[in-house]
Order: structure tokens, then sequence, then C-alpha cells
């Protein structure tokens, strides 16, 4: 609600709107005249609020039935508002994976297609809509009921992998999951001193390890800037895991909102950032690990979000192309730290080869996310990163996007024209448009 008493719907960095969700099991129904679709609600900006003159989403999370399970092969169909916790729930302990996981388990199918998601194993694994998605059943801005698929009309499966939902509602996915050989990972993680050696590290921990992550200190300047832990990960062996079964996680919820000054007040994140690095005793550690606390280690605490106060909070996630240099990433965040974008959460990946979607996120390079607390000068902060961003050859991810501007995306993404002309072919009208499509690409309020 708001401070009026409206109702409103919000991103996960708490951006609010007036609005209203609609649930429905029914999604073909419910669509007809949907101005847009809704999983549930981890896009950290404005892609799956409303616009301005439209006040309901159809939510999508009561639409979850697996529709088709081959044991054999692993091949899934389920509705769009089946969850990734779902599906781990169901299918990790009988050996299966998906093919690329986010960050968080509590996503949808549809909006893992929307955000063509990209995770640890981007390196291994590419992203998920480009390299496991077989196939999509929409219903297009025309109110037509389709199949696409790589091979069934193309350009529509591929506008719409990581085309934030702009292309029509996605109704049921079918995916390609992975057997693996036990439910455990066998990690390995190791305190870096600097970025330079960070980078190195990534890189070649990426030829012979599947998952891939690091946590940097972006407050750290000098000879230590972006010193941190590097994770390493693969799939455990069932000698290794002597039989153990999965014990379900036990999880915290946050209650509250914290107070804004809780995170604005540097000597928090600065005090918070040493202890975590330093608590890593010894150097190197190796340890059988849950994949909820390798994959999915937010997800800890339910509502964590809250922690970033009323005004909520902001991801920027770039990427910084290979072509770039080593150099990129210490440049990015000399300019971070010195424009005050503290942040206990800094996290550094692998990425390889460009995703299949038109606006597939990724590219041959590392990505760096930093979340930071909305305040009166967060668009000049995010300004002066995409800048630098656009300078290095690189791009943002539009699912934690909501303050860049559209020129800056435009300068970032030649393949925009090429997106918004099959927009132009399904959607003259712009019958379906999100707060961001509108804020970023001109759609009608």
């Amino acid at each position: 609600m708001s401070d009026r008493g409206e109702p409103t719907v919000a991103g996960w960095g708490n951006l609010a709107v007036p609005g209203r969700e609609v649930l429905s099991e029914d999604l073909e129904r419910a669509t007809r005249a949907a101005v847009l679709s809704r999983g549930l609600g981890r896009s950290y900006g404005d892609s799956s609020l409303p616009p301005p003159s439209r006040r309901e989403v159809v939510g999508t999370r009561l639409a979850d039935r697996i529709l088709h399970w081959d044991g054999r092969t692993g091949l899934l169909r389920a509705e769009a508002g089946f969850s990734l916790w779902e599906f781990n729930r169901l299918f990790l302990r009988r050996g299966w994976f998906i093919g690329s996981t986010p960050g968080t388990q509590f996503v949808t199918l549809g909006g893992m297609v929307a955000s063509d998601v990209h995770g640890k194993g981007h390196h291994s694994h590419g992203c998920f809509g480009s390299r496991h998605v077989r196939s999509l059943r929409m219903r297009l801005p025309s109110g037509d009921l389709v199949e696409c698929s790589p091979e069934r009309d193309p350009e529509l499966f591929w506008a719409t992998i990581g085309g934030m939902g702009l292309t029509g509602h996605i109704l049921e996915v079918e995916c390609q999951t992975q057997a693996i050989p036990s439910p455990w990972i066998w990690s390995e993680s190791e305190r870096v001193d600097d970025i330079d050696q960070f980078i190195d590290g990534l890189k070649e921990a990426g030829k012979t390890w599947p998952f891939t992550v690091g946590w940097i200190d972006c407050l750290s300047r000098g000879k230590h800037m972006g010193r941190g832990l590097l994770d390493r990960g693969r799939w455990a062996t069932p000698e290794e895991t002597g039989g153990r079964p999965l014990p379900v996680t036990r999880r915290l919820t946050l209650p509250f909102m914290f107070p804004e000054w809780v995170l604005r007040w540097r000597l928090t994140t600065q005090a918070f950032n040493t202890m975590w690095y330093w608590r890593h005793v010894p150097r190197v550690k190796k340890k059988l690990c849950h994949p909820d606390s390798f994959f999915y280690p937010l997800d800890a605490i339910l509502q964590w979000n809250r922690i970033y106060g009323r005004r909520g909070f902001t991801q920027y996630q770039c990427v910084l192309p290979d072509e770039a240099g080593r150099g990129a990433a210490r440049r990015f965040l000399d300019l971070l730290t010195r424009r005050g974008g503290a942040s206990f959460l800094c996290v550094i990946k692998d990425a390889a080869a460009e995703g299949q979607g038109m606006l597939s996120f990724l590219r041959p390079g590392i990505s760096i996310a930093v979340d930071f607390a909305v305040r009166d000068d967060t668009q000049k902060l995010v300004d002066a990163l995409n800048e630098l961003v656009i300078a290095e050859g690189g791009r943002i991810y539009l699912s934690k996007d909501a303050f860049t501007r559209p020129e800056h995306y435009a300068a970032m993404d030649p393949r925009l024209p090429r997106f918004l002309a099959v927009r132009d072919r399904l959607d003259p009208q712009r019958t379906i448009r999100s707060a961001q499509s509108v804020r970023m690409f001109g759609d009608p309020p």
C-alpha cells in the first residue's frame, strides 16, 4: 500500500507504482486483454510493473502445473508460473538440476525466459533461454495463441528470450534439464588480494570448474582494490557425499524495514566488508556444500530486501567485455568508490558466449553486480557508471535496472533496433508494455 492507502505493486528493489496483481490459474483466459504478465516479482527495477495508465498485471504464480516430464531425458514442460524453487524441491534429490540458474530460486520459468537468466555457470552452461529452452507457448499481442521455437518462428522465439515479456504473454515453457551425480556441491573458496588477481583467478578457474563466482570488497582502494573471495564449485560425486541425504534448508525472515541510516553510513558497509574478508581463514577452504548456500545464499533470509529501507535499492549489473582488457574492472571499481557507491554486496562472474536472445545480457567478459540503497544522487551515480560502461564497450542488465536513460541503453546495445522492429511487427500499438518499456523504449504511458 502507498502512504495514501492505494494498492501498489513493487519490484524486488521496493520500487512501487500504483497498481495490483491479478492472480490466475488460467493464463489463456487472464491474458486476453492484459498489459503485462508478472511472475514472482524478483526483477529489481520496473520491468514487471505496469505502465502509468494501467493498474493491473497478470500474476502467473498460480499457473504452476507440470505438463510433461521425461524421467529418461530430463525434458520438462510446465506452465509459466512454475517456480525454480518447486523444481528443486521435486527433482534435485532425484538427480536433476535446471540448465542454468540465477542467484535466487524464487523465480518462475516465464520470468527466467523473459530475463534469459544466467548464473555462476555461464562460462560452461550459458544462459537459460539461449541454451536450454526448447519451445514456448505464447499469447501474442493480437490475441493469437502460438508455439514458437528456434525452428518454428525463430524471430519471435529469439525476441522473447531476454525480451522482458514485451513480445507476448509466455504461457508454457519447455526446457532441457541436466542430470547430476549427487545433489551436493564440492566447493573451494579462496581469499584474493586485489582485482587483477581476481580476474586472473576467475578466468583460470573457469577452465576446469563449471561454477565460479566472486564476492568483492568494493570499498577498498589502492593496492587492495577489489580484494575478495573467489568461489569454485562442481557437483560432488556419490563417493564424496558418503550417501549423506540433502537436508531441507531452514530460512529466516526479516520482519521489518531497516532504518535508512543503517546502510547510508559508510562505516557500516566498510566494517561488514572487512569482517567478511578476514573471516575467511585459511586462505583456501575446501568443503562439501549444500546447493542452496552455494547457488542461492541470499535466499536464506526471506524479504532480505527490507534491509535497504523504505526508499529501496537498485542493483547495477553490467558486463565489461574481454576486449576492454583486465583494467576495465579496476576502472569501474575506482569510479564506483569515488562516487560513493558503497555496498556490502558486489559480485563478479565470468561471462562467455553471447546469448542468442535479441536482448540477452551477457557477452564474453566479466559481469559485475553491485547493490546500493536509493538516495538523492542515485541517478547521477548510474549515469556516471553507464558512461564508463559505454566507453568500455559493455552493457547493463535490464532485469536489474531502474535508472538507465534510454539514450545510454541505445548506445550500449546495437541489437536494440532489431528487437524494436520485431515489436513493431507483432504489436504496433504497444498493447503489451511495462513501466520499464515506457521509460526505456518510448512506449505510450
